[in-house]
C-alpha cells in the first residue's frame, strides 16, 4: 500500500471491494445532498456576488431570485455541483480513510496514535481533500459562472465547454488556490469536529452499550455530529467561499492569485468576507450531516470494515 503513487489518489484508493463500493455509493451521496441544496447555494452566491443582494437574508434573497427570475433561478448550476461534488465526495472520504490509516500506521503504535489523533485528523482531512479538488475546481468554476450570469450557458456541457475555450486551462483552474483555502479548512472541520462529537459521545458509554447501539441510535449519532460538524466547517471556510465566488466572477485587481486575494479582502473587510454565512451554515449542516448519515449506513449495509478508530477512551 506504502508504494501506490500519489498521482494515482487522484483516481483511485486500494481499499477493499467493499469499502470500494462504499466510496462509489458515497460519491452518489454527495452528488445527491449537494445537488438538493443547489437553491441554498443559489441564493449564498448571489448574496456574495450580486449588489442588489448583498446582505439579505436567505429567505429574502430567494424570493427576489423567484421574483425576477422565476423558480429555475433557483436551480442555477445544479449540473456542475452535482457531477462535481459526484466526483469529488467519494475521493474526499477515501481519502481521509486512506491517510488516516497511513499516519496511523507510520506513528507504529495505537497509543501514540490516540495521543496525537488531532494532527492525523487535520493532516489527513487535508491530503485527502487537496487531491479531491483538483478535480472540483474546473467545474466549481463554471458552477459559479452560470448562478452569476444567467445568460453564461444553457447549462453544464455549455457552461464547461465556453469555460474551457474562452479561458483554457488558466481560467479553469485559477480558483484553485481559493478552492483550497475553502474545501480544506471546510474538511477540516467536517471531519475532526465529526470524529470529536462522536468521541464525546461515545465516552459516556460502556464498550457493551456501544456495541449494541441500534440502526437508529447510530443514525442520530452521525447526524447530530455532522450537523455539528458542518457549521464549524461553514464558518471555517466561509472567507475563502466569498473569495472564491468574486475571483470567478472576475472581481479583484490584476496581478498574482495572491495579490488578488489580499486586495479582494481588504476591500470586503471582516463582514463582506462572512457575507451569506447564515444561509451556507443552513446548507452545510444539511450537508454534513446526510452524508455521514448515508455513509455510516451504508458502510453497515455493506459490512464494510470499519475505519481506523483512535478515539480517546
Amino acid at each position: 500500500m506504502r508504494n501506490v503513487s500519489p498521482a494515482a489518489f487522484l483516481i483511485f484508493y486500494p481499499f477493499p471491494t467493499r469499502q470500494q463500493l462504499t466510496f462509489t455509493l458515497t460519491r452518489h451521496t454527495s452528488s445527491l445532498t449537494h445537488g438538493a441544496a443547489t437553491p441554498i447555494d443559489v441564493v449564498k452566491t448571489r448574496i456574495q456576488i450580486d449588489p442588489a443582494l448583498k446582505g439579505l437574508s436567505l429567505f429574502t434573497g430567494g424570493r427576489q431570485i423567484v421574483a425576477a427570475e422565476g423558480a429555475r433561478g433557483l436551480l442555477a448550476g445544479f449540473g456542475p455541483t452535482a457531477v462535481g461534488y459526484f466526483i469529488q465526495g467519494g475521493g474526499k472520504f477515501a481519502g481521509y480513510e486512506f491517510w488516516k490509516k497511513q499516519f496511523v500506521e507510520l506513528l507504529g503504535d495505537q497509543d501514540k496514535a490516540v495521543q496525537y489523533r488531532l494532527p492525523i485528523y487535520l493532516g489527513a482531512a487535508a491530503v485527502g481533500e487537496f487531491f479531491a479538488d483538483i478535480l472540483l475546481t474546473p467545474l466549481e468554476a463554471t458552477r459559479i459562472r452560470l448562478v452569476s450570469d444567467r445568460k453564461y450557458a444553457t447549462g453544464l456541457v455549455s457552461g464547461f465547454t465556453r469555460l474551457a475555450r474562452e479561458g483554457g486551462i488558466r481560467d479553469m483552474y485559477a480558483g484553485f488556490l481559493p478552492i483550497l483555502c475553502k474545501q480544506i479548512p471546510y474538511a477540516l472541520g467536517q471531519f475532526t469536529v465529526n470524529e470529536y462529537c462522536h468521541e464525546l459521545v461515545y465516552r459516556q458509554m460502556s464498550e457493551e452499550r456501544k456495541a449494541h447501539l441500534s440502526r437508529t441510535e447510530n443514525i442520530s449519532i452521525s447526524l447530530g455530529s455532522g450537523i455539528i460538524a458542518g457549521f464549524a466547517a461553514a464558518i471555517l471556510s466561509q472567507p475563502a467561499d466569498t473569495l472564491l465566488s468574486q475571483i470567478n466572477k472576475g472581481h479583484g485587481p490584476q496581478g498574482s492569485m495572491g495579490h488578488r486575494l489580499v486586495q479582494l479582502s481588504k476591500e470586503l473587510g471582516f463582514r463582506g468576507l462572512f457575507s451569506g454565512l447564515g444561509p451556507r451554515m443552513y446548507m452545510t449542516a444539511f450537508l454534513v450531516s446526510g452524508q455521514f448519515a448515508i455513509y455510516g449506513a451504508v458502510k453497515h449495509a455493506l459490512h464494510a470494515p470499519p475505519g481506523v478508530e483512535i478515539h480517546k477512551d
